[in-house]
């Protein structure tokens, strides 16, 4: 890899070397499946099939939400998918999501089985199919809406910018990760303001807009991204350290964040979910203590 300062684009851009840095098995620039892989179904109206990054764990946390308010039709089988392997680009997973990212959902509760793919549109989709975390009033509505797209806008300078140069990137460069932190920051003094006059994104009622935003940002102040808290200082953020620890708190927020997941403690791991019960059951310590 040439040094940043001596590196000068070619005229045409050729996929011809290993772009290096922790995803660089998998990066590729064409879309479509690389294998033929048939997705396990489960006996519940909807199948997720994901990972428990952020975006993965917008989705958990919404479906466990619906579940603790007693919205029975949003039982899920989550299923585990790799993306360090691969499994995205299994035919049967891009059937889905041609986009080829976590999280896709597969609603078959009707006559003819719906696909859902990207997190926010994941989100709008469940809320207005269970009239919930989305308020009906068209100003309050728009108000969430304003904050959930902030998110699917914003959060990719905080992942594929920052987090990329920061923590995952072959080498550091130093005006990729100043740049991207500069903007980082910018969006947590977005965040501080705005929940400095209210208590969630949307005012005084917990929407699909703090569930979308807090697996980043509230994961970020409370130290679970990238090793960034320091760097970021994100202590300075109280709004947002207020909002996140209120959000971390719901039951439904924790287990949601346990779904899908492949690291951390392995009591937090419940790698796949096809039952309300698996959170006492079938977290990866009890697995492995049978196994031993």
């Amino acid at each position: 890899m040439a040094d940043s300062h001596d590196y000068i684009p070619p005229q045409v851009w050729t996929w011809n070397k290993p772009s290096g840095g922790t995803f660089a098995n998998i990066n590729r620039p064409v879309a479509g499946p690389t294998h033929e892989k048939v997705l396990p179904v489960g006996r519940h109206p909807l199948q997720l099939y994901s990972l428990g990054t952020p975006n993965g764990v917008k989705v958990t946390i919404m479906l466990e939400e619906l579940l603790a308010a007693g919205h029975t039709g949003a039982e899920y089988d989550a299923w585990l998918i790799r993306i360090g392997e691969g499994d995205q680009f299994g035919s049967g997973f891009v059937e889905i999501n041609p986009n080829s990212k976590i999280p896709a959902l597969l609603d078959r509760s009707g006559a003819k089985p719906i696909r859902v793919f990207e997190s926010g549109s994941i989100l709008l989709y469940l809320a207005e199919k269970f009239g919930a975390f989305l308020p009906q009033e068209l100003a309050a509505r728009t108000e969430t809406l304003n904050w959930l797209f902030w998110q699917m806008g914003s959060a990719p300078y905080l992942g594929g910018g920052f987090g990329h140069f920061y923590a995952y990137a072959p080498v550091k460069i130093e005006y990729a990760i100043d740049r991207f932190a500069m903007e980082v920051k910018r969006q947590l003094d977005v965040l501080d303001r705005r929940l400095a006059e209210s208590q969630y994104l949307a005012g005084d009622e917990y929407t699909i807009a703090d569930i979308a935003v807090f697996p980043w940002y509230g994961g970020l102040v409370r130290g679970w991204q990238y090793g960034a808290a320091e760097f970021l200082s994100v202590q300075e953020y109280t709004n947002v350290q207020r909002w996140a620890e209120t959000i971390f708190a719901r039951p439904a927020v924790k287990r949601g964040r346990m779904v899908n997941r492949t690291s951390g403690e392995p009591s937090g791991q419940l790698r796949e979910r096809h039952d309300a019960r698996d959170f006492e059951t079938s977290t990866q310590d009890k697995l492995e203590g049978k196994q031993s």
